[in-house]
């Protein structure tokens, strides 16, 4: 979650990419792969290391796994962009503000993913684009892609006994915390450019999880293992696919973006049942199916933008 060139993608609304500095080397690699290609490997790339996540979980709890992932990345962005931190008033206000909600979005997801399975916190934290998009829209066939979404939430609470209600609260959270960070991300882009900006926020928002982080962990974070760990949870839920989507939008239109982006909570699920061993129940893959179903269809019925 998070980067720095704003792409809209029509239906469903920007998704953050890390800019124009892709080295030309990957670039080259990356041009010999179909553009649907890149943006799934993205796709499993980004719910991949949340599961990897999960597992530092025992070792540094939720809090400190989230620390370390955004610490780490802050750390490689202010060394690849080098941004000053000279910044006017309102500027500082923009960067700070971007900066807590990236925090806050990454603390309450991972909370939710402590309580309950990946596949069903990405569905429910999916709707926070989805909201964005349909609310945004005057359309009112959104309105049934809304409701179809919605169904596909209560399915997934309350089938066979449903969720921890503390993880579906954290996860609508997140939720929330996502369509913030979209609507904030025009303001960043207008005011900063490249990656330096998503490089300060960064900063800003590691420096807001770090009191739970080293409350959560303490001196474990640390460990050289947990730092590997977290390294790789770094590179494979930010680095590798933020690249992967950024060549593929060079080649493909924003529209079947938008769509192929969709699949992540079928992606996430079945990256929970493989990685972490998460079943969901029948009705709950069929929740999944109508959150990636209303996105499609909110993607594809968006007019085009002038």
């Amino acid at each position: 979650m998070g980067a720095v060139v704003m792409v809209r993608v029509e239906g469903l609304p920007e998704r953050r990419l890390p800019g124009s500095g892709v080295p030309a080397v990957a670039a080259r690699a990356f041009g010999a792969v179909p553009p649907p290609a890149l943006v799934l490997l993205g796709v499993v790339s980004v719910q991949v290391g949340a599961a990897v996540a999960k597992q530092l979980f025992p070792l540094v709890g939720s809090a400190g796994t989230v620390t370390l992932r955004l610490v780490l990345a802050a750390a490689v962005l202010l060394v690849v962009w080098r941004p000053s931190f000279r910044l006017d008033r309102r500027t500082l206000l923009v960067v700070a503000g971007y900066g807590a909600v990236l925090g806050t979005m990454n603390l309450t997801f991972y909370q939710a993913i402590e309580r309950i399975p990946l596949g069903a916190a990405v569905t429910i934290e999916f709707l926070g684009p989805l909201a964005v998009a349909v609310l945004g829209s005057r359309r009112w066939v959104d309105g049934l892609w809304a409701l179809l979404a919605a169904l596909g939430v209560v399915l997934l609470t309350r089938a066979d006994g449903g969720l921890e209600l503390t993880g579906v609260l954290f996860a609508l959270a997140a939720a929330a915390c996502w369509a913030a960070y979209i609507l904030l991300a025009a303001a960043l882009g207008s005011r900063t450019s490249d990656g330096k900006g998503l490089a300060l926020a960064m900063v800003f928002g590691s420096a807001l999880v770090l009191p739970f982080g080293m409350a959560d962990a303490g001196t474990a974070l640390l460990d050289p293992v947990v730092l590997i760990a977290g390294a790789a949870v770094a590179l494979l839920s930010s680095v590798i696919p933020y690249s992967l989507e950024l060549e593929a939008l060079r080649r493909i239109p924003p529209r079947v973006f938008g769509i192929l982006m969709s699949l992540e909570p079928a992606v996430a699920a079945f990256a929970g049942l493989v990685v972490l061993h998460e079943a969901l129940r029948p009705s709950q893959w069929v929740a999944v199916c109508c959150v990636v179903l209303a996105s499609v269809g909110a993607t594809r019925s968006a007019r085009p933008e002038p």
